[in-house]
């Protein structure tokens, strides 16, 4: 008997969703921020068109959009010097104002919450979903401090210049605009610097929605190299607060050490999670596809499983089906124009040639020895048709990663997973703290005495009990081990004590070059 094949269908870009019709939106919301072909920097209180507009395209299909309009060294300068005019203004303006102004920013930002995710969608590939929520974390984590905020801020008063933030390209809205307004609520001015890779123009939105505030927003765009010496050496900057990788991290920590600067600076660790002992599979495979989310592409994401060698057969039962299930693709791809968006575990990388090097070291993995255990089929994925791919991995999953690889003891930053077998509970700690420190870590174990015996030697800020943990948000704490981060913690009432000065000779909680302290 003949078989009858369904035939797949032909996807079409969903109504309204387009780049051209995002960025008519923006120059209909805010024509101040945005001209015909480029977004603006914001310094000085002031909309400029200075600095060289690079040319940018989107992850989701390669397509143009909007670059960062790059500034130079003395432009910067010059923004940095100003912002630190705001700053003195700023510092006097009443709680009670400052608090109306950044609520009213945040009215605003839910106003426009459609758009500002759309555009995280086509600049940085975030799936619907996971881009709403971007916007919906970052309004109402900042609520919570608008509600809260005159407690943390008794016996504290703004620092002594603005606070410098450059931050990672992943979560625009949830991280680096929470943490603005929050250091604005604080009292201070606030500069930001566009993420190189991406998220240029909803930053731009965000930042316009906030100046129409009165909010002492600073928006500028440039190489880390050509600004650095702007915004992280110059003495009117009070803090700088930085998000990103180990190598750009330590050469923000050795420049903010040697100045003896405020400093907030969260850097990558490979995050892991320890098998041991332990039995209840369907809660572990329940959890898989979610720890996939926006490709793992995220600060707390766990690349790498350290499982007990005999226990190996049945955490393949688990985990496999449940990693067959991802689904991948074009976040805008629908079969009828007005269909809701796709629901997808995650779309493109950031990039090509981020794409590109996932690949080269997984098949250079597998040429050292590690094993295949996992390769997502490109054939499932949703595309248009005709779309360029190059930005899209497909899910892999490696046992063994050699020594020698990228992938044994550095984080991925894209959906591969990777398997380290164990048969001692020292080889266990050793396998989970194999890079120096991390953001979160988990342990599944049955036994919950197991649990509190190993826990503590797990080098990770959050160690969850066969649970994920996060970043986290309103009163609950951040920060990391080892090279994962340096100086302040954050979260909660010490965001806030982070970005204020406090009484003579205060010790901050947080990894600093002369001591650690713990919350």
């Amino acid at each position: 008997m003949a078989t009858t094949l369904t035939p797949t269908p032909t996807l079409t870009l969903k109504s309204g969703t387009s780049w051209t019709d995002a960025w008519q939106r923006c120059l209909a919301v805010a024509p101040e921020a945005f001209r015909d072909d480029r977004v603006l920097n914001l310094w000085g209180a002031t909309w400029r068109a200075d600095g060289r507009a690079l040319p940018a395209t989107s992850p989701v299909d390669g397509s143009p959009i909007a670059g960062p309009p790059r500034l130079d060294r003395d432009t910067a300068h010059q923004a940095v010097r100003a912002s630190l005019d705001q700053h003195r203004a700023w510092r006097h303006i009443p709680l009670d104002e400052r608090r109306a102004r950044v609520a009213a920013t945040l009215d605003a930002l839910t106003a426009h919450r459609e758009l500002l995710a759309l555009l995280l969608v086509w600049e940085i590939g975030k799936p619907w979903r996971l881009a709403q929520a971007d916007v919906d974390r970052a309004v109402d984590g900042v609520r919570w401090y608008v509600d809260g905020i005159d407690p943390m801020l008794e016996g504290r008063a703004p620092l002594d210049g603005p606070v410098s933030n450059i931050a990672s390209w992943n979560y625009p809205m949830s991280v680096l605009v929470h943490a603005v307004l929050v250091q604005a609520l604080a009292g201070n001015a606030v500069i930001a610097k566009t993420p190189t890779d991406g998220g240029v123009a909803c930053l731009t939105l965000a930042c316009a929605l906030a100046a129409r505030e009165g909010i002492p927003v600073t928006l500028v765009s440039g190489s880390g190299g050509e600004l650095s010496q702007a915004l992280v050496r110059a003495p009117e900057i009070g803090c700088v607060s930085f998000v990103g990788g180990r190598d750009t991290g330590a050469a923000v920590a050795t420049a903010v050490a040697d100045l003896g600067k405020r400093h907030v600076l969260e850097q990558e660790g490979l995050n892991t999670w320890g098998i041991w002992n332990y039995t209840d599979w369907d809660t572990l495979t329940a959890v898989v596809p979610k720890l996939f989310d926006y490709g793992k592409q995220r600060c707390t994401a766990y690349p790498r499983f350290v499982v007990q060698r005999h226990l190996f057969d049945e955490f393949l039962a688990a985990y496999l089906p449940a990693v067959g299930t991802l689904r991948v693709g074009h976040p805008l791809a629908v079969e009828k124009r007005d269909d809701p968006y796709p629901e997808l575990d995650f779309g493109p990388v950031i990039n090509a040639t981020k794409a590109k090097e996932l690949c080269d070291q997984v098949a250079e993995a597998v040429e050292r020895g590690a094993v295949p255990l996992h390769r997502g089929n490109p054939a499932d994925a949703r595309f248009l048709p005709g779309q360029d791919t190059s930005a899209y991995v497909q899910p892999v999953t490696l046992l063994n990663p050699p020594p020698s690889s990228p992938l044994h003891h550095a984080e991925p930053f894209g959906p591969v997973d990777t398997i380290v077998l164990v048969d001692t509970e020292a080889e266990l700690l050793a396998a989970m703290n194999a890079s120096n420190g991390a953001l979160v870590a988990t342990l599944s174990t049955d036994d919950r005495a197991t649990f509190d015996r190993l826990a503590p030697q797990i080098r990770a800020f959050k160690v969850g009990h066969g649970k994920p943990r996060s970043r986290g948000d309103r009163d609950e704490l951040f920060g990391g081990f080892g090279a994962s981060w340096r100086g302040a913690f954050v979260g909660g009432e010490l965001l806030v004590r982070a970005v204020t000065r406090g009484p003579a000779q205060e010790r901050l909680p947080g990894n600093f070059p002369d001591y650690h302290l713990m919350p």
